[in-house]
């Protein structure tokens, strides 16, 4: 019994590795899913899936992410800078791990066609190299104090403000998006 257990316990390793690394799962949404989904639930069917094959694994989720086609990295590209700039501005978003996905951002906000969001996003990658050194060494604080005290050395706060007043959620493009090109999410 031990050793089916440590058998069981190797395989499930090697699986999750090997998903990490290769990013191979099977892809679980079909076109027929896409064109069965309400608008209202279309876009919560990509990341579901998308964190589906991160799973616990956040410390490869930016490679993962990369491994899938490419209109999953649109949505959760795009989806993920919206959810952190509504939450705590650009300045949570480069703070956290999420702003790695800076380059995958500026692209899906390109390929959905959100060009003041683009636009945005180009300004606050400018000024977020900017005061790199200075806020980098907040980060390295690792405290949450730091974290507030970030938004005292930045000038992404006002961009933030400019993003709340934009006509058009990036929701509803994201979801225009993936009925338009359903093909970009099957594959690898």
């Amino acid at each position: 019994m031990k050793h089916q257990i440590a058998l069981l316990i190797i395989i499930v390793l090697s699986l999750s590795c090997h998903r990490a690394s290769t990013g191979t799962w099977k892809n679980s949404v079909s076109k027929s899913a896409i064109e069965a989904t309400p608008d209202d639930e279309l876009e919560q069917l990509i990341i579901d899936e998308i964190e589906r094959r991160v799973g616990d694994d956040y410390d490869h989720n930016h490679e993962i992410v990369l491994s899938m086609p490419k209109g999953f990295r649109v949505i959760y590209a795009t989806w993920l800078l919206d959810a952190e700039v509504n939450n705590g501005g650009f300045n949570q978003f480069f703070w956290n791990s999420s702003g790695q996905f800076a380059p995958e951002a500026l692209e899906g906000l390109r390929q959905i066609g959100a060009k003041k969001h683009e636009e945005l996003l180009q300004r606050a990658i400018r000024i977020h190299n900017e005061e790199k050194t200075t806020i980098e060494k907040l980060k390295q604080q690792g405290t949450l104090e730091a974290f507030s005290e970030s938004y005292k050395h930045t000038k992404l706060n006002k961009l933030d403000d400019e993003y709340y007043k934009l006509p058009e959620g990036l929701g509803k493009l994201n979801v225009q998006y993936i009925r338009d090109h359903a093909d970009l999410f099957q594959g690898k």
